[in-house]
């Protein structure tokens, strides 16, 4: 094992791809956790490496990613958390070029201990430490780019003297950006006029030229103004609902409009449709197929925006409104329009942020200019796709190291 001249254990050294990476997920709650995370491990995956996922509850993974659990996805392997702390199974793994710890989920202990314990005793396959990185939330707030790739000493415990660096995905210069894989694009470009209304009927939608909107949300403050307003909309509206709490969402609002999957709903002008669990492929596609997309969390509002359609997003709301500061420096990144930022604020029930002139008059949801929405959204797109994406950011990162 090499050291430097401070007597300190030397990180490993990269010079080429493909490595084994490690990557450690703790499922809180709403699936974000491990939505970022499968989406970065099948990043990984689709380049060549191979990774193995550390989870405490995979249960998600049987619609979010279907076969991940059984191990068919190439180059991917799920591990149950319970096993960081197996002293025998960790014996029988080849040790990783790099940890991820997904949004600070903490690494068991007796993993680390592991893997120090081995180095000090002279194993030839632990003869460096691994690249250790803190995957942390995206944000669009200054101080991303002010902490993101700074070093962490560990100074205490098995591994005193080796390093973490935090990286921070983001949406300018100087950040790790943002995971988008590299078939996207091309993705894309290949669609056709037909290939909407095919994917619609193949997931059950009965779709006749409504304008589309999915929802994905928590329990936004303007849902029930917006359900009204699309009920008395000048167009049709078909709401395509996904499961769980945007489910719940439109039912605390509509009583009447009972959640059973595939079950449609005539309101007005307005249709509702329950969407079954989906994976995280054919939610990109459904992005993709509509008009207006309401997302909530993180991945999903990555996924809106390369999209490229008009989204509002609902942003997780936090105890000590930090959420609020977050979501405007969003908007103010995205420079968004004095309409998209209205809607924003007003969606997640924020609206004392807006100056008091700009909320009259109060924007009709089923009246919204999405023409000029959406060609925000593509321009701001086209900047961000200018950007490395996160993965390709994040192997440069790691080479560059010493």
């Amino acid at each position: 094992m090499s050291t430097n001249t401070a007597g300190l254990p030397q990180e490993r050294s990269f010079t080429r791809p493909p490595w084994t990476w490690d990557v450690f997920c703790r499922v809180i709650d709403n699936f974000g956790d491990i939505g970022v995370c499968w989406r970065l491990c099948a990043d990984l995956a689709q380049r060549g490496h191979t990774v193995r996922l550390w989870i405490d509850d995979s249960s998600a993974l049987a619609w979010m990613a279907p076969g991940a659990q059984q191990g068919l996805w190439p180059g991917i392997r799920v591990e149950d958390w319970s096993r960081l702390s197996d002293a025998s199974y960790l014996q029988r793994l080849a040790p990783a070029d790099v940890w991820v710890e997904g949004f600070g989920c903490s690494i068991a202990p007796e993993f680390i201990a592991h893997h120090a314990n081995s180095m000090h005793s002279a194993d030839p396959t632990y003869s460096q430490p691994p690249a250790w990185i803190n995957l942390e939330y995206l944000s669009a707030e200054d101080y991303v780019t002010r902490c993101h790739a700074l070093p962490s000493p560990v100074m205490q415990g098995p591994a005193q003297g080796w390093t973490k660096h935090f990286y921070y995905p983001g949406f300018s210069p100087g950040t790790g950006g943002l995971l988008r894989e590299p078939p996207l694009e091309t993705w894309q470009r290949g669609l056709d006029p037909a290939w909407r209304p095919a994917w619609l009927a193949a997931h059950g939608v009965d779709w006749h030229g409504e304008r589309l909107i999915s929802l994905f949300c928590y329990e936004p403050a303007a849902l029930p103004q917006a359900l009204a307003d699309w009920m008395q909309s000048s167009a049709p509206v078909l709401l395509l609902i996904t499961p769980g709490r945007a489910a719940h969402a439109v039912t605390a609002a509509l009583p009447q409009a009972r959640v059973i999957a595939g079950l449609q709903h005539d309101m007005g002008q307005l249709r509702l449709h329950y969407l079954e669990s989906m994976s995280q492929v054919e939610f990109d596609a459904l992005l993709h197929c509509c008009d207006l997309n309401l997302v909530r969390g993180e991945d999903s509002l990555v996924r809106a925006i390369w999209a490229g359609n008009p989204f509002v997003w609902n942003i997780y709301p936090q105890e000590d409104g930090a959420h609020a500061s977050k979501l405007l420096a969003f908007l103010e990144r995205m420079e968004a329009s004095s309409l998209v930022r209205q809607l924003h604020l007003l969606w997640n029930g924020l609206e004392l942020a807006l100056p008091a002139t700009a909320l009259h008059p109060l924007p009709h949801w089923g009246r919204l200019p999405l023409d000029d929405w959406q060609r925000q959204v593509r321009a701001w797109r086209t900047g961000l796709q200018g950007q490395p994406d996160l993965v390709t950011g994040l192997i440069g990162f790691l080479e560059k190291r010493r």
